[in-house]
């Protein structure tokens, strides 16, 4: 069992609250937390809530907080790594539907400077049957509320012991949102205008970008890392090696507060997330949601043996250098350096992601993500990016519902897209089909078939793709 005093480990004193004990936070807020603590004097213990009624997983105070995080995949030198490290952040965790009073001592502390959260999206929600006297409310920002309202009350709403909020839910300027669910319950409560006051201008709302693949607790791998760590550990957590977080907030005090000077992490204080929500979504998600039909049609199942074939691999670094990068606005080596990280992450052979799982809703992901640089592309150089239509015409393809095989792709998507493509098919006129996607404008807020030579070029790409499989059709794209 792991201990502080066995492993000579200090305890932190406690300047962090944390919102959530699951691996994503462990593995990306609490590690490089761990990194802070061992290069500087920042000395931040954190203090972990577990937000749900949750008895099944044990706390983490039966490991005294400590648990190994491993980290794998490949470097910036494409070379495999692998570390382990026990990491010794965290000090406790109070489970608030059986310690509210611990939970609300929190707020006493005055040496307490930093909220994180990571409560799933849904996480952020209002609930206007919350009450101020529930013990706890239901909602994360209803308990929040009534956390900054105890530290407002015992301080008597002195401006310096706001906090530093850092919520890390997958949400747009998620800051933004959870200042202004805890707002409303400032209101719904009539806590007064000095504590809504006390709210915006004594404490700082960080809206962030988080970024890296936790494959959480490594079950098949159990009895094998037990022997490799020599320990038991019930809390070890895995993560990829690459690892961004991106905070939106006041550089000078951010960066002195989290003593970021001079350390090598890759943690950016910016003024605005967009250009960096863009890189992510347009790079990272664009190539994946490109990879999955071109890939599942050629016989592939997982990013990794995409990145494997050379046929898939070029497809994408191309449509990446070509297609993506030209639409983006910013710096060009930043955009360069960003894409062979993503290529890296591709091809790291301790994450297994099955394409099927990114095919979720296709049809959405396709306009979010790739739609946005085909436009852009288009506008730019007046050129139609022929590998971001070719992959919509695989994606197209892919509806049908069936591997060139003949084994039957199990198709997950909203009822009306599926039934649409079941129709569509049943035609198999590819021009029709094509104009028919193409002209969706209450999903693509656009007719495309108004974009001059798209719904030809992405027809021409169909009825090759469906007659002589993919891997024939890419030689036109090459």
């Amino acid at each position: 069992m792991l201990t502080r005093e066995e492993l000579n480990l200090p305890k932190y004193e406690e300047k962090v609250i944390q919102f959530g004990e699951g691996n994503f936070l462990r593995c990306f807020f609490d590690w490089q937390l761990d990194i802070i603590n061992k290069n500087t004097d920042l000395n931040a213990g954190v203090a972990v809530v577990r937000p749900i009624d949750f008895d099944a997983v044990p706390l983490l105070d039966t490991q005294d907080g400590l648990y190994t995080a491993i980290i794998r995949g490949i470097d910036e030198r494409g070379e495999v790594v692998k570390d382990y490290t026990v990491i010794s952040s965290i000090n406790r965790e109070i489970p608030i539907y059986k310690n509210f009073q611990e939970y609300l001592q929190l707020a006493h502390n005055p040496e307490m400077r930093f909220i994180v959260s990571n409560t799933t999206e849904a996480g952020i929600a209002f609930s206007a049957e919350d009450r101020y006297e529930d013990t706890p409310q239901s909602t994360f920002p209803g308990k929040l509320t009534r956390l900054m309202h105890e530290r407002f009350v015992v301080f008597n709403g002195d401006m310096t012991k706001g906090f530093i909020l850092m919520p890390c839910e997958l949400i747009d300027y998620n800051g933004e949102e959870l200042r202004k669910m805890v707002l409303k319950y400032a209101e719904l409560w009539n806590l007064g205008e000095d504590f809504k006051n006390w709210l915006i201008n004594g404490n700082i709302w960080c809206s962030t970008l988080v970024d890296r693949i936790v494959t959480g607790y490594p079950r098949g791998e159990k009895e094998e890392l037990t022997k490799e760590l020599g320990y038991e550990d019930g809390f070890i957590t895995t993560g990829e090696y690459f690892y961004l977080f991106v905070i939106q907030g006041p550089k000078d005090i951010l960066t002195r507060e989290l003593k970021l000077e001079g350390l090598n992490l890759n943690i950016l204080i910016v003024d605005d997330l967009k250009p960096y929500k863009m890189r992510k979504v347009g790079i990272l998600n664009g190539a994946h949601t490109a990879m999955v039909p071109v890939s599942y049609l050629y016989g592939i199942d997982t990013v990794r043996e995409a990145m494997e074939n050379d046929d898939i691999r070029n497809f994408i670094e191309l449509a990446i250098d070509e297609e993506i990068i030209p639409a983006l606005d910013m710096d060009e080596k930043e955009l360069k350096e960003f894409k062979e990280a993503v290529i890296n992450r591709f091809k790291n052979p301790y994450v297994k992601h099955m394409l099927m799982d990114i095919s979720l809703n296709s049809m959405a992901k396709y306009k979010s993500r790739i739609l946005p640089q085909v436009l852009e592309t288009y506008k730019r150089t007046g050129k139609l990016p022929k590998r971001l239509l070719f992959s919509l015409a695989a994606l197209i393809r892919f509806y049908k519902g069936v591997r060139e095989n003949g084994d039957t792709i199990q198709l997950r998507d909203d009822r009306h897209h599926l039934d649409m493509y079941e129709d569509l098919w049943q035609e198999n006129n590819y021009e029709n089909i094509v104009k028919y996607v193409l002209g969706l404008k209450s999903h693509w807020d656009i007719d495309l078939n108004s974009v001059d030579g798209m719904a030809e070029l992405v027809t021409k790409y169909l009825e090759n793709i469906d007659k002589n499989g993919v891997e024939r059709a890419l030689e036109e794209v090459k």
